[in-house]
């Protein structure tokens, strides 16, 4: 063992090193491998996507910020941050190319639907003439469609047209029509009139006439005649030769000083007819293009093609950038190949004056004779030898000058930025004197480039903006310039221009190289350099871009082109940390020896810029227990300007300490030891930031380290001494003190005895060799357990250790330290020191075999330094070792040896004493368990055999293993020694059984207990035979002998799919379910026993489509659950047990939320076990299920249906949640006293009570017993139930003699109590009943007497009724005016509360369609507005055609205007007709009201001139012609708002104040005659007797009860209208139910209810005359309960027996009978013979003595009659534009006919405006509202209308004795209501005129507001009536026509006719 020390040393030394050495020492660091680099990922940038791809233009309001897109058939509006503000639809409509609009599919067979591309977007600011003021600014919007006409739009509402042409001509072409062909524009101001100049590619299609270049007036003119957008002959053009061969294709137009400048790309056909780029000019105020001059443009490379444009400035001078592409060969097909040149404005300029001037002067040569200048576009002309001064003359051309001219020298210039990827796009910017270009590709990707003075281009950072999307031409900055909106194909996005503010430090700054950006080092950001305050000193703004000094060599073998440091298999113009998938970009004139993305003078070996750096640190590394002077050297420190400005040093969070500048230099004080935070745990040393602070500002840091010598110690508790001087910090060891220091002086250690650090040079001892150490074991590791064992240990370096300290070994067992003594003995040679511990004998429970326990040596109390290694094994032979294999397994080493005898056992050698002594072979193996016990004959399945003594080794038992007597091969992974074999199953012949038998070598062979059998199971069939595709089907596979092997070993399969068994297998049944399949098949059911396969014969199993469940209802249940949902869908059957699931969780007490999620589009809960239910299939289309129990207090969180593994929520086939609710609750029949019997008399109805009975169930739900008999449920509602039991008592279930009801809801089951007949016999009359009938007829017999006797005193009634009237007369004198301030108080009471529901949804407006149905075509059912075309679908197209040719000829005013006159001239065509096909005419032409307008404008004009020549005042009196009733129709459509905002609401409370004061007095039901009217034909002119009274109202609609007012005189339906008029208060009439579907119950009590009906049994009858029933007549006292039910059926009452009674039928119809109400129909009353005295007053009172009673109304309405008029003539707010418009237009006409008498006028706006618009609302306020208007109300409502007719008129309002009632009334107030119309008049009259234009726009909107609510295609269907009926007399009058046969009108109505009626023509 000594021999071996030598050589351990070496190793032991180097174990100690490494082990100990702590980890921060072994790293360094390592530089990023993902260095920062430009950015060209994909960033979320602020879009808004947009329907209309491809998006076109993008124009910017500078004024405003905001945005206007154009796309195809769409036009958008937006914010400056890409809100949605207005769009507008522009297309599809029918059009073709082919064909000039208007388009008539007839005469166009290539029309279609056609989209419509946005081709020019301009802005036309508003333009002020002389003496004018500006004119609005406007959108101009040219799209494809119409040969290519443009429209204006409002700027604020883009859906809003300014101008549009309804009918264009050939010189409004202005835009391509084909959506490839491109087309610019410019707008411009000359004198006051504004142009656009517009350049357009050439088109295939469509006029071929239109210049390249054009001059576009921009507004109408009328002297001379001009349309806006038109093109005319004094304006300019470029005239072309041959147009298709020159191909211009424009790319943008720009004004620039006195210039308009066109870029574009056109056939070079002077030259060699290859496509080249060129740009033109033309002076701006030349009109007539002399001054036209174009020069081609030379990109260096054969960039010949331009794809996009900008004019900005360069270096503080203009310049025209633009992106060019190679074309293909002579094609105008751009290739990838592009690149960026600039061209100079001035050079520009100079060139196009050249040519001009060679043009002019020198007959186009140059110097040396060659053609420079030429005559382009084969005009005409040629270059001429004028005056040298004539350009100076005309520097804008003139007549005698040639034009247009071309310059065959191009203007070169060099590629600023070349690119493989085209460029479609390109905008320019400028900051802080740079110029930085924004470019645009065809991929989406958005590139910044760098431009040097030079036009020298460096990109810096590429983002992609909308991958794989063109970025288009329109590339435009925002009005701060620090934005550009970037329009793609189908997006616009805001991308900042640099993210200065998103770099959060400097160095993240600088590495972006954005010139934008910098490093503001004073105020630590990053910034623009505008932004930092002192960036004009030096080092304080540090430049992003800032290029340094180029280096001055380059490698020989490095290619020219390759930068320097680039990869030689990269492109030399792609950057080396671009990706692949990104153009590469190489600055044209670029050096070839210097890397792409490098600036030019940067040198190699220094960054192009830097932040300011601390350089240097002293000193770096620091003792935490010393303070010193820290120094830092910094780079790029900026000097501070003021003198009490000054640095500090922070240390880490320590306060700041003032720092001491001295040049670069900048001293500060190291904080002191107590105060530096401590070193993190297991840690010796700790990093802190030295960070110099210019006030809160970190200008630089850097980091100084402090090491903790004693913490490297106390870290190393087993080497402590190796560890401290090998540490990497200067550390020393004490040796004798056993401290770690950080001082290298013997006066750090107080006994003088030190260790130095390893990185020492000349102090000895150093390094861990010097340590005192024990390095290893002399004896064996292995100690057994119990016997003496010797310890020797090896040392170094004991010998420093001096004194006399005893040493010990020192072993730990389990946490517990073990001292032995030891000796020490030096080897003066070696070195080495060998430690002897005593010998001692471990005894220690061991759980294992062996234990591996610590050993070092301690001197005293202090530790010796000692490897990790040293360890010592305690092992125990008898521990695991429990059979002769496992013992002798164990190695040799160990000495252990199967000791026999009595107690055979495992032990160490030496302590086997027992005879016969160690055992040499071991017994025979024992088998205990073998598994599994079966097996297919085919084997293939893994058996385990258990059992001891089976092997040492798996060579053992290799062989030596049969099962039934067939071999079986052991697995060597499944080997255990001694204890387990696994071996394979092999083949065997034929069925059979047998024991397993083990043979271990050469013993006794062990045999198993258990037999072994092999079988062959058989599969006989499956149950079910189908499921679903997505699997889930619970599977019966049958057969026999089907438990084989184990579980593990049984795998079926449905074809290819996996079945998994889901339950334990028997021998004839095996349970799988099926997994999902990704189609419908028919496969093979196989399960596979190991490897054996068996298949189920005759039988697969389908897979169907899943089902699918389309309807579920209901979605409610309560908590006790089993209410039956029925379930529809398909293929339900397919599914064998579906179920119903709901997931609940806790609703309280709920620590952490349940959360919910959705995967794979199924919903999963993390909850509690859902709970379930079954569901029953009826049919493949229907299916059941009961809904699941759930407890209060949980919560559902979802419920769905589980069919197989097909998961379907409630939610989406419902549509709605499914809810649960608590449980209905039924009352005891006997609430009192339950135990008491209910008595029920037979032949009723059982009612139960109860609580939330329907809330989730209904009748047919319910199922109720009685007994053993079913109680059969008749009505249910939310709190009773009532049932009909049946008619005799039922036998009891239970032990009660009598029989129990019980109702069963779902699962509950509830007993309400027992039920007893009663069984006594009933009189078919009752007593009372007989007496009353007897002294009924009693009764009669004597008021027939009475009567009699009256009659004979007939003589006295006339002196009776005389004084009557004058005790009236004096009353009525006295109440009027008392009961006028009465009824006025009451009347207001109620106004105030309706006034509170007025402004909401209290106003029952009518929507548009229904308003317009009902003035159009009052009082006609099936109106047009309402109706489908109805036509056979064989012919519908070709009508639909027809029509819409019917259409465009209503579109020509000579047709239209032909058409009208020619039906009125026919003699049937009647008065009826004629305001019929106006409204048809509206209906028709509604989408296009200003041309409606206009063409009643001439129809009115034509109607003037009539009355004119007759009586003037007589003219729109009555509605005789056509044109009359479209005004009316005109004046309805222009007023709707103003009735919606204004007049509406006056007019509904003066609507609801008259329905309010009729019904509070009694209203005839027969007559219609009132107590409370205006109108004295409809007065009740009798004195009735009524009272109020108020009804409690019961009803489904309202909670609580309701009290109604209403008369005891009212009949029974008057009383339900009141109550629905109270019930639905503020809801539309058509909402609510109609009083005849509705019985009026009367309910008192426990006396039963009582249907009440305007005719019964109990009616009056008198003579001939039957009387309606009234309150009165069933005597209902004020206060009663009543109850409005359904018609069909009452409700009978709480726990009563009712009989159900018959209503006799209406008795209308029978013969000779006549109903009456209040009084009777005839003029002369019938008075009975023997009447009372009362009824005889009645007869012969004076009727007008009751005319006082419209007094009394009308001083009551009279308030809300004013706010109606007001209303309409109110001159403070201003008048609708439609009454100005209309106002003006009669005054122009009066004014025209010479007309000066101001009455006609008065009379013409009378009859125009109010009599024939307001009095008609007046009259009939349903046209505005949806109320219903009883007679009684009408007959007020005329008296008010007529009073306002009086109040228009201009005669004298006078009256007389003789006038009639009604004029008498407003006598006094209708002079102040003709002021009123008179001051109306007036004022409008002296407004200023001028609303025409208003009025368009106006008419614009309405056409586009309601337009799509006309149903055109009927309107046209009907107007072709007519046309059929007079067609030979239209047809006549068109051909009569001069014009109209131009145009050809009378043949292209033939067409019409061809098509909608297969008319025979003449075509």
């Amino acid at each position: 063992m000594p021999a071996t020390s030598p050589l351990l040393l070496p190793l032991a030394t180097w174990w100690c090193l490494v082990l100990l050495l702590p980890p921060q020492a072994l790293t360094q660091l390592q530089p990023d491998p993902n260095p920062e680099k430009a950015s060209h990922a994909g960033q979320a940038f602020p879009h808004v996507s947009l329907d209309g791809s491809p998006l076109s233009h993008l124009l910017l309001d500078s004024r405003s910020g905001q945005l206007y897109v154009g796309a195809v058939n769409h036009l958008y509006h937006l914010s400056p941050d890409l809100q949605v503000l207005s769009s507008s639809q522009t297309g599809p409509n029918l059009d073709s190319a082919e064909c000039l609009p208007p388009i008539v599919p007839k005469d166009c067979n290539t029309a279609r639907l056609t989209p419509n591309t946005n081709k020019i977007l301009l802005l036309e600011e508003g333009l002020a003439s002389a003496g004018s003021e500006v004119g609005p600014r406007s959108l101009i919007v040219c799209g494809t469609l119409f040969q290519g006409i443009c429209e204006k739009r409002s700027l604020g509402n883009v859906s809003k047209v300014l101008y549009q042409t309804s009918n264009p001509v050939d010189t409004q072409y202005v835009a391509a029509n084909d959506p490839r062909v491109s087309t610019v524009g410019v707008v411009l101001n000359q004198k006051g009139v504004g142009l656009m100049l517009v350049g357009r590619g050439y088109t295939s299609k469509g006029p071929s006439d239109i210049p390249p270049i054009t001059t576009r007036r921009l507004a109408p003119s009328s002297s001379p005649a001009r349309q806006a957008f038109s093109q005319d002959e004094e304006l300019g053009k470029l005239v072309v030769g041959s147009y298709s061969e020159y191909n211009n294709n424009f790319i943008s137009a720009h004004r620039h000083g006195d210039h308009v400048y066109f870029l574009f790309s056109r056939r070079d056909m002077w030259h060699r007819k290859e496509y080249r780029t060129y740009v033109s000019r033309l002076c701006a105020v030349d009109r007539s293009f002399y001054s036209y001059v174009e020069v081609p443009l030379e990109c260096s490379g054969g960039y010949n093609l331009a794809q996009g444009a900008t004019l900005a400035e360069h270096q503080g001078r203009p310049a025209l950038f633009v992106a060019m592409a190679a074309g293909q060969a002579s094609t105008p097909t751009a290739t990838g190949r592009s690149a960026l040149c600039v061209y100079g404005m001035s050079e520009l300029d100079a060139a196009l004056q050249r040519a001009q001037e060679l043009c002019y002067t020198e007959g186009g040569r140059g110097r040396k004779g060659q053609e420079e200048a030429y005559i382009e576009y084969e005009v005409s002309s040629k270059c001429l030898r004028l005056p040298k001064d004539s350009l100076k003359k005309y520097p804008c051309g003139g007549e005698h000058t040639p034009s247009p001219i071309a310059s065959a020298v191009p203007l070169s210039a060099t590629p600023s930025l070349t690119t493989d990827t085209q460029l479609t796009a390109v905008t320019t910017t400028t900051e802080a004197g740079h110029t930085i270009a924004l470019l645009g590709d065809k991929n989406g990707w958005l590139h910044k480039v760098f431009l040097q003075p030079d036009t020298t281009g460096t990109l810096y950072l590429s983002v992609i903006v909308d991958k794989d999307s063109p970025v288009n031409a329109d590339l435009l900055l925002d009005q701060s310039g620090q934005n550009v909106y970037v329009l793609t194909d189908s997006k616009v996005s805001k991308v900042s221009v640099s993210q200065c503010e998103q770099q959060p430090d400097c160095r993240s700054c600088l590495s972006v190289r954005d010139p934008y950006c910098g490093w503001c080092v004073l105020e630590g950001r990053c910034t623009r350099r505008m932004e930092c305050s002192r960036e004009g000193q030096a080092n304080h703004w540090l430049w992003s871009y800032q290029p340094a000094n180029q280096p001055a060599n380059q490698p020989a073998n490095q290619p020219a082109n390759q930068p320097a440091n680039q990869p030689a298999n990269q492109p030399a113009n792609q950057p080396a940390n671009q990706p692949a998938n990104q153009p590469a970009y190489q600055p044209a004139n670029q050096p070839a020896n210097q890397p792409a993305n490098q600036p030019a003078n940067q040198p190699a070996n220094q960054p192009a810029n830097q932040c300011v750096t601390v350089q240097s640190l002293e000193p770096a590394i620091q003792s935490r227990e010393e303070e010193t002077q820290v120094s830092l050297v910094l780079t790029l420190l900026p000097t501070l300007s003021e003198e009490e400005e000054s640095l500090t040093c922070s240390f880490g969070t320590l306060a700041p300490q003032p720092a001491v500048v001295t040049g670069t230099t900048i001293t500060c004080q190291s904080p002191l030891p107590e105060l530096l935070p401590p070193s993190p745990p297991g840690s010796d040393h700790m990093s802190l930031r030295v960070s110099v602070m210019f006030r809160d500002v970190t200008i630089s840091s850097g980091d100084i380290i402090f090491y903790d010598c004693r913490a490297v110690g106390r870290l190393n508790a087993t080497s402590p001494c190796m560890a401290c001087v090998g540490s990497v910090w200067p550390c020393n060891w004490c040796v004798l003190d056993g401290l770690c220091t950080h001082n290298n002086n013997n006066n750090s250690c107080p006994k003088q005895h030190t260790i130095h650090n390893s990185v020492e040079q000349q102090l000895e001892p150093k390094g861990p060799d010097s340590c005192p150490c024990v390095w290893a074991l002399q004896s064996s590791p292995l100690v057994p357990m119990g016997f003496l064992s010797p310890l020797v240990l090896l040392g170094r370096n004991l010998d420093m250790l001096q004194g006399e300290e005893q040493y010990s070994c020192v072993v730990v067992i389990e946490g517990e330290e073990l001292k032995l003594n030891a000796t020490l003995k030096n080897d003066p040679e070696t070195k080495v020191t060998t430690i002897t511990c005593s010998v001692h004998q471990f005894q220690y429970p061991l759980k294992q075999l062996e234990y591996s326990a610590p050993i070092y040596l301690q001197r005293g109390s202090r530790r010796v330094d000692s490897a990790p290694i040293l360890r010592l094994q305690l092992y125990d032979c008898s521990v695991g070792q429990s059979d002769c294999s496992q013992c002798r397994a164990v190695p040799s080493g160990y000495g252990c040896v199967w000791c026999g005898g009595e107690t055979p056992g495992c032990v160490y050698n030496l302590s086997c004493s027992s005879s016969p002594g160690p055992a040499d072979t071991c017994p025979s193996p024992q088998i205990t368990q073998i598994q599994p016990v079966s097996g297919p004959v085919e084997g293939g399945v893994l058996i385990t055999i258990r059992g001891s003594n089976l092997g040492m080794h798996y060579q053992d038992i290799q062989g030596g293993v049969t099962v039934a007597g067939v071999s079986c091969l052991p697995q060597s992974h499944g080997y255990l020694i001694s204890t387990r074999i696994v071996c394979e199953l092999q083949p065997s012949k034929q069925e059979t059984e047998g024991p397993v038998i083990v043979t271990v070598g050469d013993s006794e062979p062990g045999q198993s207990l258990q037999t072994f059998t092999y079988q062959d199971p058989q599969l006989t069939g499956i149950v079910p035979d189908k499921g679903p595709v997505s699997g889930g089907t619970s599977l019966t596979v049958q057969g026999t002998r089907l438990r084989t092997g184990q579980r593990k070993d049984l795998t079926a399969y449905v074809g290819q799919q996996p079945c998994y068994i889901v339950e334990e297998v028997n021998g004839t049944h095996l349970v799988c379910r099926t997994s999902p399949s990704n189609q419908t098949a028919e496969l093979t059911v196989r399960v596979l026993f190991g490897k054996a396969e068996r298949s189920v014969p005759g039988q697969v199993f389908h897979y169907m489509e899943d089902p699918v469940i389309t309807e579920a209802f209901p979605a409610e249940s309560f908590y006790e659950g089993g209410r039956s949902i029925k379930v529809s869908g398909r293929s339900l059957y397919v599914v064998q047990q579906p179920m119903i699931t709901v997931w609940v969780e806790p609703k309280e007490n709920t620590p952490v939320r349940m959360r919910r999620r959705r995967r794979n589009n199924q919903l999963v809960f993390n909850s509690t076990v859902p709970k379930q239910e079954h569901c029953t299939v009826v049919s493949s289309s229907e299916m059941t299920c009961l809904t699941p129990r759930v407890t209060p207090d949980t919560k559902v969180m979802g419920v769905w249906f589980e069919l197989d593994n097909v998961k379907v929520a409630f939610e989406s086939v419902a549509g709605k949640t499914f809810s649960y609710y608590p449980n209905p609750e039924l009352f005891a029949l006997n609430r009192d006293d339950p135990d008491t019997p209910y008595r029920f008399k037979p032949g009723g109805v059982i009612a139960v009570e109860g609580k939330d009975l329907t809330r989730a169930m209904t009748r047919g739900e319910v199922v109720a017993r009685l007994g053993d008999q079913e109680c059969e449920v008749k009505t249910l509602d939310n709190t009773h139930l009532y049932c009909e039991p049946p008619e005799k008592q039922p036998a009891s279930l239970g032990n009660n003699k009598l029989p129990s009801l019980r109702v069963v809801m779902g699962k509950l089951n509830i007993d309400l109590g027992t039920v007893q007949y009663d069984t006594e016999d009933l009189s078919p009359v009752p007593l009372a009943a007989q007496v009353g009938l007897a002294a009924g007829a009693t009764v009669v017999v004597l008021v027939v007497l009475v009567i009699i006797l009256m009659y004979r005193r007939k003589s006295k009634q006339a002196l009776r009724d005389y004084k009557k009237v004058l005790v009236q007369l004096e009353t009525l004198e006295i109440n009027v005016g008392d009961q006028c301030r009465k009824e006025f108080t009451d009347l207001m009471t109620e106004m105030m509360d309706l006034s509170s529901d007025v402004g909401g949804p209290g106003i029952p407006l009518l929507d548009y369609k229904t308003y317009a149905e009902r003035v159009f075509f009052p009082g006609q059912r099936g109106a047009p507005l309402s109706q489908n075309l109805d036509l056979p679908e064989s012919r519908r197209q070709t009508v639909e055609q027809g029509l819409g040719q019917l259409n465009n000829l209503l579109n020509n005013r000579l047709f239209l205007i032909r058409f009208i006159h020619t039906l009125e001239a026919q003699q049937n065509f009647s008065q009826r007709d004629r305001g019929y096909v106006a409204s048809l005419l509206t209906m028709a032409l509604h989408d296009q009201l200003e041309y409606f307008t206009d063409v009643m404008k001439t129809l009115l004009g034509d109607l003037v001139k009539q009355y004119v020549a007759k009586n003037p005042k007589l003219m729109l009196r009555r509605t005789e012609t056509v044109v009359e009733k479209m005004l009316t129709n005109w004046m309805s459509i222009c007023l709707y708002s103003f009735l919606k905002e204004v007049a509406g609401e006056p007019l509904y409370m003066l609507y609801r104040a008259i329905k309010y004061q009729v019904d509070k007095g009694p209203v005839d039901a027969v007559t219609g005659k009132a107590k409370r009217t205006l109108n004295d034909s409809h007065l009740l002119r009798e004195d009735i007797d009524y009272c109020s009274i108020t009804l409690v109202v019961k009803s489904g609609v309202e909670v609580q009860p309701c009290p109604v007012k209403v008369l005891d005189t009212d009949t029974i339906t008057q009383v339900k209208d009141k109550i629905l008029d109270q019930i639905y208060k503020g809801a539309p009439f058509s909402q609510r139910p109609a009083a005849d579907s509705l019985d009026l119950e009367w309910r008192s009590g426990q006396a039963g209810h009582l249907t009440l009906s305007d005719d019964d049994v109990t009616a009056v009858f008198q003579g001939r005359w039957r009387k309606l029933n009234t309150l009165q007549h069933y005597k209902v006292p004020d206060g009663a309960t009543v109850a409005l039910i359904p018609g069909s059926a009452a409700v009978m009452g709480i726990h009563q027996v009712y009989q159900t009674g018959e209503k006799m039928p209406m008795l209308e119809g029978e013969e000779g009978l006549r109903l009456w109400h209040l009084v009777k129909s005839s003029e002369e009353p019938e008075i009975p013979k023997h009447s009372s005295m009362r009824e005889r007053e009645r007869a012969k009172a004076i009727p007008e003595i009751y005319l006082t009673r419209l007094l009394s109304m009308k001083g009551t309405l009279q308030k809300f009659v004013d706010d109606v008029f007001v209303a309409i003539l109110n001159t403070k707010r201003p008048p609708p534009i439609a009454v100005r418009f209309f106002f003006d237009f009669l005054d122009d006409m009066a004014e025209k006919h010479g007309i000066d008498d101001p009455d006609t006028v008065h009379i013409w706006k009378t009859n125009s405006l109010p009599l024939r618009f307001w009095v008609n609302i007046l009259k009939n306020p349903q046209f505005i509202f949806d109320v219903q208007v009883t007679d009684s109300v009408d007959a007020v409502l005329s008296v008010i209308a007529q009073t306002f007719i009086d109040s228009c008129t201009t005669t004298e309002h006078k009256v007389g004795r003789d006038s009639p009632v009604n004029k008498l009334l407003y006598a006094r107030e209708i002079p102040r209501y003709k002021q009123l119309v008179e001051r109306y008049y007036s004022d409008i009259h002296s407004a200023a005129s001028g609303c025409y234009q208003e009025m368009n726009s106006t008419l614009t909107e309405l056409s586009g507001s309601f337009a799509s609510e006309m149903n055109s295609l009927v309107a046209l269907h009907e107007l072709y009536k007519y046309i059929s009926k007079y067609y030979d007399q239209i047809i006549a009058s068109l051909e009569e026509d001069a014009a109209g046969q131009k145009m050809q009108l009378a043949y292209r109505l033939q067409q019409v006719a061809a098509l909608v009626e297969n008319k025979v023509t003449d075509l």
